[in-house]
């Protein structure tokens, strides 16, 4: 801001000269970025909190430390592959996340309330949509960025051990064509996990609640879906046991990789969704979750920063 005008000097009855300014405002003629540009901006900047960057060090100690043991796990793999001169990966593309669940699960319960819960509890909604920003932007940015971080912890550990068995010299074809799955799989995982681990997050400002919500959701039905179909294993009830895979997130994706991927299913007992069919039923309701998750964060946004 500077003075447009200012009036001329006056004296006063003591001789002291007095200037009195007139302070006007000038209209903004720059260019306006819109909400293209607000949503890019809120993207990255909760991408990068995601792994803690522009924020505190303490705060960059448990995503670095995550990120790292994934890709450590994946480095050593490819050394004992390439040193113990094995003719084939010892883990398939497309079971290295279904390996790592645990870790994968801890990153997001620590991340996704970090990315929402925090503009609830200290209120900043308001400023948020006081700017040319609608809610359908501030879902879109955080959705985009925790399913990007996420692809980031999963995808780089999958790149690794492609790297690795290129350079232990197994087939290229094969190799490539496993890693294409691989990176489709985990693609589809980061997706559905950021939703459900954002509505879940966004339901309380209480981040400590946030976290222990989005550890529960995902193992708690994971751990019962696993028992009862061990249960219906032991009883020669592969067909219920496939179907069963339906109501938990981690057996959603483990169903749609074993069906469509080429994947060997971690179910117990080797049981797969029985058919084609299931397999399409599978997917359905992951897509289903993926536009559910996304629904239920427009309608939660709705609610706030009024």
């Amino acid at each position: 801001m500077q003075p447009e005008t200012t009036a001329p000097a006056v004296t006063a009855q003591g001789g002291d000269p007095t200037r009195i300014h007139n302070i006007g405002y000038r209209s903004y003629d720059g260019q306006r970025l819109g909400r293209g540009y607000i949503r890019r901006s809120l993207f990255v900047q909760s991408l990068r909190g995601a792994y803690g960057l522009g924020r505190s060090a303490k705060s960059k100690v448990l995503p670095m430390l995550l990120f790292a043991v994934m890709c450590a796990t994946a480095t050593i793999i490819v050394a004992v592959t390439i040193y113990a001169k094995f003719k084939k990966p010892l883990v398939d593309y497309t079971e290295y996340a279904m390996i790592m669940q645990a870790v994968i699960g801890l990153y997001l319960a620590s991340q996704a309330p970090q990315a929402v819960s925090r503009d609830l509890r200290f209120r900043t909604m308001a400023l948020y949509f006081s700017r040319p920003m609608e809610r359908v932007d501030y879902v879109l940015a955080k959705f985009a960025a925790m399913a990007s971080a996420l692809f980031i912890l999963t995808g780089a550990p999958v790149l690794i051990l492609y790297i690795g068995a290129l350079l232990a010299e197994l087939d290229f074809a094969e190799q490539t064509k496993g890693f294409a799955q691989g990176m489709v799989s985990v693609a589809l995982l980061s997706v559905l996990f950021a939703g459900i681990g954002l509505v879940v997050a966004a339901l309380t400002p209480r981040r400590g609640f946030g976290v222990a919500s989005v550890i529960a959701v995902f193992t708690i039905p994971y751990g019962a879906v696993s028992t009862i179909q061990a249960i219906a294993v032991s009883q020669d009830n592969d067909t219920a046991a496939g179907w069963l895979g339906l109501f938990s997130p981690v057996s959603l994706i483990d169903g749609v990789q074993s069906t469509f991927l080429g994947a060997d299913s971690r179910f117990p007992g080797g049981a797969t969704p029985p058919g084609t069919l299931a397999g399409v039923v599978y997917l359905a309701v992951v897509l289903g979750l993926i536009v559910g998750s996304y629904g239920l964060l427009m309608r939660r946004y709705r609610k706030v920063g009024l």
